[in-house]
Parts: C-alpha cells; structure tokens; sequence
C-alpha cells in the first residue's frame, strides 16, 4: 500500500504483437493472446482502431504493449515495416526467394522518396539521417528482396 491508501500499479508484463490496422478485434488470435495477458479487450480493440484509422486497413502495425496490475495498458503503436511499403509500393505479395538471381517487381525513386518521407517522420532513429540515407538504405532493401528499382524521369528522356 502506498502513503494514500490506493494500492501501487506495477508493471506486470511488457510484450510485441503485430496487429492489422483497424482490425482488432477480441476474435482470435488477437483476443486469446491478450486476455492472458489481462488485457481490457473491448477497450484496446476501440482504441488501437481508433490510433490507426489513417492507416491503410490490414496494414501489420507492430505495437508495444504494457500491461499494467490493476489491468490497465499503455500501447505504442509504430509505422508498417519498410518491406511492407515496398511489397505495397510494387504490387507483389513476397520477395524473391534468391533477389540476386531473381526480379519479381519494379519500384521506381518516386516511391522510395514516398516511404523515406513517412519513416523519416514517424520513426525516432531516423529523423536524425538525411532523406538520401533514408533512401540509400531503402534502396538496398528493395534490392534484397528482388525488386528493381528504377528512375523513370531518365526513362523518359530517353
């Protein structure tokens, strides 16, 4: 008991789940993995709708969850995966299997420039690194996984 009589709220359990935006819902397998958590079901489904209403549905949002002893949370949402943007961006639904030895989708600088801009925004480590490096590194992931990347202003001149 602390000096005012309320009992002390502890943190009880801290852990990562990916959720698909606006689709929580106490259904499985969201519900089973946070009830046992001791988590208010109806109340974090409302409000992790709510946080992600300006996300494309289905959208995989990692979210950090604390729950707390007297069943309360706090939930940390984070933007979709860079390789999500990029599957989106090129219309494909998985990488390639070798990327070195395989082209499964195009993407062009434009789109790169799109999704530096919102992980540069919407994520702390990266407001720090210029929109070049942000780009760079998208770059290099978007190889990895098979996607071509192309300039279409040179295309056009061309």
């Amino acid at each position: 008991m602390s000096k005012s009589g309320k009992k002390a709220v502890k943190l009880i359990n801290t852990f990562r789940i990916t959720i698909p935006a606006n689709q929580a819902a106490p259904a499985p397998p969201l519900g089973p993995a946070l009830g046992q958590k001791g988590v208010n079901l109806g109340k974090f489904c409302k409000e992790f709708n709510e946080r992600t209403s300006h996300f494309i549905d289905g959208a995989p949002i990692p979210t950090d969850i604390d729950v707390y002893s007297d069943r309360s949370f706090k939930m940390v949402t984070r933007q979709p995966i860079t390789a999500w943007f990029l599957k989106n961006a090129a219309g494909i639904e998985k990488g390639a299997a070798r990327a070195s030895h395989e082209i499964v989708g195009r993407v062009n600088i434009k789109q790169i420039y799109e999704i530096a801009r919102i992980k540069q925004k919407n994520n702390i480590q990266m407001e720090m690194q210029s929109l070049e490096e942000i780009c760079g590194m998208i770059i290099r992931q978007a190889w990895r996984m098979g996607l071509d990347v192309v300039d279409e202003t040179k295309e056009m001149q061309a």
